[in-house]
């Protein structure tokens, strides 16, 4: 009988175990936001005391260094501002305030993000540098979100390179820019602006990497790279899941709904995300209006998750697809949020002295599943196709830039360090390479010609090279060459390596020579994922289809 009993237990433990174990299986992504709500948990509402400025100006604003404000959008479609002739649902869904910007001042064309993914690219705008060459090459990312992105089902073979891990960081906060890299925060600190940073960080979690050890004096942040924008519960918000996306899957899984004042513990922020940036945004600049301060406000809109704010979304009831609806709704708050900021700099009679620039980290992801983000253009986020790094960027200055001013040779993230330092008055950093020039002598006809010789990419074995109106892909994972000729074929639609050997020898060296100049990756790449050019994540390939695959 005993032994009877024991074999039942022993049953029972079993069938419980594989039960745990299929639950686990099932579920063990859900571990990174379990153990970060435990170790960083999120309190309640608070209000953000600014610093405040001096009472009364020292100088008018027109005899101190200009007010400088850097609007970063995450993951912005090339065809998601209606400035560039296009917009979210053929246009119905107007962006006037960041249109305002380049039509107050300066459209730049053929402007060219720092990578094709977002920590790589804000890495290049905080130094002036390719992020290659202080090796920031990959986003930061936990070991669990590449493991489950490889689980999922693919034609084309995820590749997890397991043999890697133990050549990762502890911890994704330890993915960070080095220490020796000066950063715009730190290069205006010097020159007496008071510096803000709110928004996405995603350069290091760490208590020498986060944005008030990095050169702001104040900062409203969070670390990762992406935040809710509301509760998923919250009734005031309307939610988009793709079924079909495993980053998608992983970001509901894991995020908070949180922020933080500098080193201070995370609170909930009082309300939807984009709303409440530039409303804090509008709150710093009054506080500092008597003083020269420098702004860096980077949005997590529209990145994943999908949410909109029931208000957004009902206002465009004439959009049928859901997914599509909740995207416009997101470019509706994002708009509106950066006319909260714009309209206080009018308010605090500081819009002609203060410089303005407006971006994206890089172009409009696949895995949303939307077919339109980038168009013209080919390819999306995490490809360096055009519609993953040619970018909007708009620049306003009306002290300086004339309104309606418009510049169309090739320029890039890796400008805006230069251009806020000289508008400073800082003299060029000489200590390092750096690959970024001052866009405001281009932007009023001060200065002709091309700003670069080239612009250069990297993501592992996958590169890229713009010289002279040539554009050059090549990778390994297909082993292939793309060449275009810009000029002639802007949305790269007629390769020419086979027919242009020359050209392609030519690109190919130049190159070499620059890659030559970067260093190795502070940290290895897990995994290499395939993105089809042409097609968005959720929609059926086909045999012929072109691919890439992305490294991080």
């Amino acid at each position: 009988m005993k032994s009877r009993k024991i074999v039942i237990a022993a049953l029972v433990a079993a069938v419980i175990g594989v039960g745990l174990w299929q639950v686990f299986q099932r579920t063990w992504y859900y571990l990174p936001g379990l153990i970060a709500a435990i170790e960083d948990p999120v309190g309640p509402t608070r209000a953000v005391a600014w610093r405040q400025g001096p009472a009364t100006a020292s100088a008018a604003p027109r005899d101190r260094p200009p007010n400088i404000i850097v609007i970063l959008a995450d993951d912005l479609g090339w065809n998601d501002l209606t400035i560039n002739g296009g917009g979210v649902a053929g246009g119905r869904v107007p962006t006037p305030a960041i249109d305002r910007i380049g039509r107050d001042g300066a459209i730049f064309t053929q402007a060219y993000a720092g990578d094709a993914t977002c920590a790589p690219s804000r890495a290049a705008i905080m130094t002036g540098r390719y992020a290659t060459r202080f090796g920031f090459e990959f986003t930061p990312t936990p070991v669990a979100f590449s493991r489950l992105i490889s689980t999922f089902p693919s034609d084309l073979p995820m590749i997890f390179h397991q043999d890697k891990v133990k050549d990762m960081p502890s911890s994704i906060h330890d993915q960070a820019i080095p220490a020796n890299e000066r950063m715009i925060g730190e290069a205006l600190t010097a020159r007496g602006y008071h510096t803000l940073m709110l928004g996405k960080w995603h350069l290091g979690g760490t208590k020498s990497s986060k944005p008030d050890a990095r050169g702001f004096a104040e900062a409203l942040s969070f670390y990762p790279g992406a935040s809710m924008f509301l509760p998923e519960k919250d009734p005031q918000v309307v939610n988009a899941k793709q079924d079909f996306d495993p980053i998608d899957k992983f970001l509901w899984a894991n995020l908070a709904f949180g922020i933080r004042y500098n080193d201070g513990a995370q609170f909930r922020p009082a309300s939807y995300m984009t709303d409440y940036l530039g409303e804090e945004a509008a709150r710093a600049i009054v506080a500092n209006k008597h003083r020269p301060f420098f702004m860096y406000l980077a949005y997590n809109a529209p990145h994943t998750p999908l949410q909109a704010l029931k208000s957004d979304y009902d206002a465009l009831g004439f959009i049928d697809d859901h997914r599509l609806r909740v995207y416009a709704a997101m470019i509706r708050a994002l708009d509106r949020s950066v006319g909260k900021v714009l309209e206080t700099l009018a308010a605090e009679g500081l819009e002609d002295d203060t410089l303005v620039i407006f971006t994206t980290d890089n172009g409009g992801a696949h895995y949303i599943g939307l077919p339109d983000i980038n168009r013209p253009f080919r390819g999306w986020k995490a490809t360096f196709f055009e519609g993953g790094i040619h970018v909007p960027f708009l620049m306003k200055w009306p002290a300086k830039i004339a309104k309606g001013s418009r510049y169309d040779r090739p320029v890039g993230h890796v400008d805006i360090f230069a251009t806020a330092a000289a508008a400073a008055g800082l003299a060029p950093q000489t200590d390092r390479k750096m690959d970024g020039v001052d866009l405001v002598p281009y932007a009023t006809g001060a200065r002709i010609g091309d700003p670069h010789e080239t612009l250069y990419w990297r993501d592992g074995e996958y590169r890229a090279l713009l010289s002279g109106g040539w554009k050059l892909q090549t990778a390994e994972r297909p082993k292939k060459d793309w060449l275009y000729d810009l000029a002639t074929d802007p949305t790269e639609k007629n390769n020419l390596a086979a027919s242009r050997p020359d050209k392609l020898a030519e690109l190919k060296t130049k190159l070499a020579e620059i890659d030559a100049e970067q260093v190795k990756p502070i940290w290895p790449a897990l995994l290499e994922a395939p993105i089809r050019i042409d097609r968005p994540l959720g929609v059926p390939s086909r045999p012929d289809d072109e691919y890439v695959y992305w490294a991080n």
